[in-house]
C-alpha cells in the first residue's frame, strides 16, 4: 500500500513550482509565452523519479477506461520513438551531460496530451511541466523555453530544478523503503510517462 503522506509531501514541491511560475509571470509577464493551446512542453523528453511516477499513475488509474485506453495507444507510439532515441543516445554513454543535452533536443508527444491539445492530468502534471516556460537551473546550467522572451544577460528569478530533484530523490527513497524495497540507487531511476501509464503501481516500485 502507498503511503499517501508521501503524496502530500510531493504536492508541496509541486506547489513551489506553481508559486515560482506565478511569481515570474507577475514580474515579467511580457516574457512568458505560455498560453492555452501551446503544447511545446508536451513534446519534451524527460523521465520522472519513482515518487512522481507512482503519483502520476495513481491519478491516471482514476480516469475513465476509454481515456486510459487512448493514452496507452499513444504511449505505445511514443515508446517506438523512444527506442530510436535510446539507440542514438548510446553514443553518449560515457558522458551523462552530453547525453542529457542530446535528449533535451528530441521531441516526442506526451501520451497524456489529448488531440484537443489539453493534458489529461493537468492538475497532477509533473514538476518539470509546471516550471516549463520560466528560467530554470538544471545540472548547474540555465534553461528556458525557446519561445519565451527572456533576454540574455538580464537577471531573472529562476527555479532551481537541481534542488527539487534532490528532494524528489529523497522522497523516492522513502517510497521504496515504505514499500519494503531497499537500495537508494533505485530511487534515482527515471521513468518515462509512456512506461508509467502502462505499468501497475506495484510494478513501478519493484522495477524502480
Amino acid at each position: 500500500m502507498i503511503d499517501t503522506d508521501l503524496f502530500k509531501e510531493y504536492q508541496k514541491f509541486a506547489q513551489k513550482a506553481d508559486y515560482a511560475f506565478n511569481r515570474v509571470e507577475q514580474e515579467h509577464s511580457a516574457c512568458i509565452s505560455c498560453e492555452i493551446g501551446c503544447t511545446d512542453c508536451c513534446y519534451s523528453v524527460f523521465g520522472l523519479f519513482p515518487i512522481e511516477a507512482v503519483y502520476l499513475k495513481h491519478h491516471f488509474d482514476q480516469l475513465e477506461r476509454g481515456q486510459r485506453r487512448e493514452a496507452v495507444l499513444r504511449a505505445k507510439k511514443a515508446d517506438k520513438k523512444l527506442q530510436k532515441i535510446e539507440h542514438k543516445l548510446q553514443h553518449y554513454e560515457d558522458d551523462p551531460r552530453a547525453r542529457a543535452l542530446a535528449a533535451g533536443k528530441e521531441r516526442i508527444k506526451c501520451p497524456l496530451l489529448k488531440d484537443s491539445g489539453k493534458c489529461m492530468l493537468y492538475d497532477h502534471r509533473p514538476i518539470t511541466c509546471r516550471a516549463y516556460g520560466i528560467p530554470t537551473v538544471a545540472g548547474g546550467k540555465a534553461h528556458v523555453c525557446y519561445k519565451a522572451g527572456f533576454a540574455g544577460g538580464e537577471s531573472y528569478p529562476t527555479f532551481n530544478l537541481d534542488i527539487v530533484f534532490k528532494e524528489l530523490y529523497a522522497l523516492s527513497c522513502k517510497l521504496l523503503e515504505h514499500s519494503g524495497k531497499q537500495g537508494k540507487d533505485h530511487a534515482g531511476s527515471l521513468i518515462s510517462v509512456s512506461k508509467i501509464i502502462k505499468t501497475p503501481v506495484q510494478d513501478l516500485i519493484k522495477g524502480a
